[in-house]
């Protein structure tokens, strides 16, 4: 539904990110699977990706994250109403991640917890958060999007440990009057369960408990899954604007998913979008889920593309199946 110009903005003020030091080559994942530096960057764009050290948890990566932006902010962590956090590797099942973050921060008046909605989870992790703040129920919530990948990947299989990495996108989403030029304008999500198994982690839930190590990694049915991303990150984008009346003028950056760079070209191509408006950071960092989305957000305010008043469409698809977008004017 359309924003009413009477009803309170959630405006997006800051961001910030945090990446492990580890960089890895094409050329070192050869010496592990099978594959070439070549065969990688033509079919996904990706060149090298940040993992973790093995035994490292998500809160390690988000604790910093969510420092960073409230101090680019300049907002106290007790300032905080809640934190969402987006991810489909947490530290355990139990505490959530947000649960760490919050204790890490200090934030004693904020509640917490994490949303499981894969790659299209941060878009849906600051879509709830808008709707609290609209709604009059928070005035600040700290929005981070991340994972651990590397730990749910199966390293021995070519097809899809090339596709990943590691890192940790935070932004603060704040109050801003009626009728506030900037802030998030609309968003649209969309689910099909009918496709899940076509992008599933099908271990640690209540089917098959943790226990059962074979379901322990990352499944994707590759071509199915590419597909519907492209198609469905461009039927939402086109939604999206028809709903606000928007043209491709309106959109000084897309900032999309970076799960796969022959993904990008295309939804750009039948949005009508050139590549200088498109936030591309996939060959340097790979598919990171979560954090794909606020760690593009934190590369274009670094290159001076983003900056207060740029109008912004964000749009993913993950597993589930599940996708959506977010038309949003940044900053305060």
């Amino acid at each position: 539904m359309p924003l009413s110009n009477e009803r309170r903005r959630a405006c997006v003020t800051a961001v910030a990110a945090a990446l492990p030091e580890r960089r890895v080559t094409n050329q070192e994942l050869a010496h592990q699977v099978d594959t070439t530096d070549e065969w990688i960057v033509s079919r996904t764009g990706i060149r090298e990706r940040r993992l973790v050290e093995p035994g490292t948890g998500l809160s390690a990566l988000a604790i910093p994250a969510a420092r960073r932006c409230l101090e680019k902010a300049g907002v106290a962590a007790a300032d905080l109403d809640g934190i969402i956090v987006a991810t489909i590797s947490g530290d355990q099942i139990m505490p959530a991640v947000a649960n760490l973050v919050q204790h890490a921060l200090g934030a004693n008046n904020a509640w917490g917890y994490d949303l499981l909605n894969a790659c299209n989870g941060f878009v849906a992790a600051l879509s709830t958060a808008t709707c609290f703040i609209e709604a009059g129920r928070a005035e600040r919530i700290l929005v981070i999007g991340g994972d651990v990948m590397s730990s749910i990947v199966d390293w021995k299989d070519r097809n899809t440990c090339v596709l990943f990495g590691d890192g940790c996108g935070a932004v603060l989403v704040e109050a801003a009057a009626p009728g506030s030029g900037n802030g998030v304008v609309g968003f649209e999500l969309h689910s099909d369960g009918g496709k899940g198994d076509d992008l599933s982690l099908p271990c640690a839930g209540s089917l098959k408990p943790p226990a059962w190590a074979k379901g322990h990694f990352i499944h994707q049915n590759g071509r199915v899954v590419f597909q519907n991303a492209v198609r469905r990150m461009t039927e939402v984008v086109d939604s999206l604007m028809g709903a606000y009346s928007l043209t491709k003028d309106d959109i000084d950056l897309l900032v999309p998913h970076q799960a796969n760079l022959r993904i990008i070209e295309p939804i750009a191509e039948r949005i009508g979008l050139p590549m200088d408006k498109v936030v591309i950071n996939i060959d340097r960092l790979a598919n990171t889920t979560a954090a794909t989305i606020p760690l593009a957000l934190a590369d274009a305010e670094a290159d001076g593309r983003l900056k207060v008043g740029t109008r912004v469409m964000l749009v993913a698809f993950g597993g589930g199946l599940t996708w959506g977008a977010c038309y949003l004017r940044w900053g305060r």
